[in-house]
């Protein structure tokens, strides 16, 4: 009797857990219909529509507004090419120290002609004696020969000596360095004047004789803008970029050597501003109106009252308060200046709606 007592209950909850498996594998696909109904009717109309390839954004007057949409009309501008680089305060204690070596050199050269002179004249003493029947010996002639000899030997040495510093200054500063450096008794540098090494692009103007650039102490939020005078091309480079090297002169307490330095001048002052093919018309572009994706800069422009379309711009001219560009915007028209990153959230969500029906 147990025995058929405990195989009835055994049959009972093998039927039980039978039928709730059941009931869980057909009820399984009516759950996944409701979710994906009640998915579908909480999805917000897209509002991104593809025209001629191009997205465009639509937003009601309303939700602007709540969204703090807001747009700014371009304004016309001109800009003058600016020639952006690097450069370093460079220490002139090598210039210095050949310079000294020279002038040790051509003193001892001068010394020892000064001293050659009396020799060559006591030798020439000694040799009319000689001659006058014998009066002095002929070893007392040789030794006087021997020593104006040796005299010359010392000239042609020092002034070696100073002919190879000499050169070794214009290989490494350069001609007119040099030539600053040989001639002048006083440093070639006035007093707080430092030496710079500006490195300019290889397809850069070359600097006119005297002209100007701006500097400013890199890495640092220095405001104004410090003058440097052009001196003559540099013979050394930089070896971390590609470019030609040029000395400046600039006299500033802030500048210290060793110091990098930013350097900046209009290409037109290059050319002592007769170039006015130079200057370039377009739209100065808000930093507030940029946004970036996929590594590049874009600006949404209002089509018309709710319609909106993402453009590229360029990044090359940066200026104070923004970006010049020239060919993708012209003036008049009117860009996102706050709420672009929402445009493009929204831009970007519709995108991936897009994915997911694929």
């Amino acid at each position: 009797m147990n025995r058929k007592l405990t195989l009835i209950i055994a049959l009972q909850t093998l039927l039980i857990i039978t039928l709730f498996w059941v009931l869980v594998f057909y009820g399984k696909d009516e759950y996944e219909s409701y979710k994906r109904g009640t998915e579908e009717a909480i999805i917000s109309p897209s509002l991104v529509k593809e025209e001629h390839g191009i997205n465009m954004v639509t937003l009601p007057i309303a939700v602007q507004q709540n969204s703090d949409i807001k747009t700014s009309s371009l304004q016309p501008s001109q800009h003058q090419g600016v020639i952006t680089s690097y450069g370093t305060v460079i220490s002139i204690d090598g210039l210095i120290d050949l310079k000294s070596r020279y002038q040790a050199a051509i003193a001892d050269a001068s010394v020892i002609s000064a001293s050659s002179a009396s020799q060559h004249t006591e030798y020439q003493r000694l040799k009319t004696l000689n001659a006058d029947d014998k009066n002095v010996s002929d070893r007392a002639v040789a030794e006087a020969y021997a020593n104006v000899q040796s005299n010359q030997a010392r000239i042609t040495a020092s002034e070696a000596t100073a002919n190879s510093i000499r050169e070794t200054m214009r290989q490494q500063w350069g001609d007119l360095l040099t030539q600053l450096a040989l001639k002048s008794t006083t440093s070639i540098l006035k007093s707080n004047e430092v030496l710079l090494q500006i490195l300019l692009p290889l397809n850069s103007p070359e600097p006119t004789a005297n002209s100007t650039m701006q500097i400013n102490i890199a890495n640092t939020n220095q405001a104004a803008g410090i003058s440097a005078t052009y001196i003559a091309r540099s013979t050394n480079t930089d070896a971390s970029l590609p470019g030609t090297t040029y000395f400046y002169r600039a006299r500033d307490k802030a500048l210290r050597v060793g110091m990098r330095v930013q350097a900046s001048y209009k290409t037109a002052d290059s050319a002592n501003k007769k170039d006015s093919k130079k200057v370039s018309n377009g739209v100065i572009i808000p930093n507030s109106a940029v946004v970036w994706y996929g590594g590049k800069a874009w600006v949404y422009v209002k089509q018309s009252t709710n319609q909106f379309i993402r453009k590229p711009i360029t990044t090359d001219n940066e200026v104070s308060d923004g970006w010049f560009n020239q060919d993708t915007l012209e003036a008049n028209e009117e860009v996102v200046t706050s709420g672009a990153q929402l445009l493009l959230s929204e831009e970007f969500k519709s995108e991936i709606k897009n994915e997911n029906k694929d």
